[in-house]
């Protein structure tokens, strides 16, 4: 016979039937991470752009650039889940303090070598670690969350303002990086990155109360499977490539847009508009009580940012740019907030960090694809082509997402314990 073990609420979890922001940042103990994870994530939004436009004075390509920034990008993508399951086994602390020493090294060797104007093999070679060793810091905050509210109502809410956090890191950072690259030095933004990640990764590992159990996540030893084995976060990682890409995409085509008409400043501004739209979007987005099924939220609120961004290429105006800019952040964010959402109900809980960082890894991994098309359309079309990038990206992830939209459906998850005489198997089934 089998008994069913299920999942109690945390007592942490304030229960509502509506979701509040109020309500969240009174969750006990949430101020701890939350503070000291805005500031170790905000260096982040200031790598590829800084890369960009470090690379591109020193060798006169958006070419070279975007590929530069892509190797990094592409080394993220690849070394983020290898990351996120260490953290979910052995601590956040113990991948977060080797992580940041490691990435600030890196970036200062990749900064130096560009001066140098070195070969691109060598500048390809900095960017790999710098890029596999960007600290995770988000999934890492998302997973402190799905401890502090385990069966509450306001995980959507808690998808959303960290979804609002990161595009408030993505409207402070290009524009920060800009005006640093353009107005003091074109290294003086990844130099700003590099010292940024080590004193607000030092600040977030030293919050060790927050981190989730170690004992929790150690259970992968037993029963833990890899979160790339759930059939949904598949297809959420297809979804998120295509985000990448536009994030990707619009990094190079408005660099060089704004390049063209003699404005490079205006570059921070046009991309900090896009990120402002999917920023505000996202606040919206955790403040509704929603009655629409996530899968289908999902599916049509990507169905919008396809549309949206398949309009960029035909903007030849800085205020047409902005304002369909501004559009198509406004569509990121229910996408990702929603994909986010649909983690903490599809993947058991001692996987979860895994989970988000395949995510983030996969925006990454479409962000750097994005970046170096973009620079090779740039260079050898017309001003502007960069724009297809987003277009291409979204259209491939919107028809894969609506194809697989099944693998979505969240089963309920328990755990059950099958007895018999003289042994017990534990089979976990999600």
């Amino acid at each position: 016979m089998a008994s069913t073990v299920t999942t109690e609420p945390s007592k942490d979890s304030p229960v509502s039937s509506r979701p509040g922001y109020g309500q969240l940042l009174r969750t006990r103990g949430a101020w701890t991470f939350l503070l000291p994870g805005f500031a170790a994530r905000q260096p982040f939004a200031m790598l590829t752009i800084s890369i960009v436009l470090l690379v591109q004075h020193t060798t006169g390509s958006y070419g070279a650039a975007g590929a530069a920034a892509a190797v990094t990008g592409v080394s993220m993508a690849l070394f983020a889940p290898y990351s996120g399951r260490l953290a979910d086994r052995y601590g956040q602390r113990a991948v977060l303090i080797p992580g940041v020493l490691i990435h600030t090294l890196s970036g200062l060797t990749l900064t130096a070598l560009a001066l140098t104007d070195a070969p691109l093999w060598a500048l390809f070679a900095a960017a790999v670690p710098t890029g596999a060793s960007v600290p995770q810091v988000g999934p890492m905050v998302r997973a402190r969350w799905g401890v502090k509210l385990q069966g509450s109502p306001l995980m959507t809410t808690a998808a959303a303002f960290e979804s609002v956090t990161d595009e408030l890191t993505f409207v402070v950072g290009p524009l920060l990086a800009t005006a640093l690259c353009t107005a003091v030095d074109p290294a003086a933004g990844l130099v700003t990155e590099a010292a940024l990640t080590l004193l607000g990764g030092l600040l977030f590992a030293a919050q060790k109360s927050s981190q989730p159990s170690v004992t929790v996540a150690g259970h992968a030893r037993v029963e833990h499977a890899s979160a790339l084995r759930v059939p949904g976060v598949r297809v959420l990682i297809v979804t998120f490539l295509g985000i990448g890409s536009v994030f990707g995409g619009m990094q190079v085509s408005l660099a060089a847009f704004t390049e063209s008409i003699g404005e490079p400043g205006l570059n921070g501004v046009l991309y900090g508009t896009f990120a402002a739209g999917n920023m505000l979007s996202g606040i919206a987005c955790g403040a509704i009580a929603w009655k629409v099924a996530p899968q289908r939220r999902l599916v049509l609120g990507y169905a919008a940012l396809a549309l949206a961004a398949s309009g960029l290429w035909a903007a030849h105006s800085v205020l047409l740019l902005a304002g369909l800019g501004l559009v198509v952040g406004m569509c990121i964010a229910p996408a990702l907030i929603t994909g986010y959402t649909l983690v903490e109900s599809l993947v058991p809980a001692g996987a979860r960090t895994e989970a988000f960082t395949w995510l983030t890894g996969a925006v990454a991994l479409g962000q750097a694809a994005a970046v170096t098309i973009a620079g090779q359309l740039e260079d050898r079309f017309w001003g502007g082509a960069g724009f297809l990038v987003p277009m291409g990206g979204t259209l491939l992830a919107l028809a894969t997402l609506v194809a697989l939209r099944s693998r979505l459906v969240v089963r309920p998850r328990v755990r059950t314990v099958a007895r018999g005489v003289g042994h017990r198997v534990p089979v976990a089934v999600d």
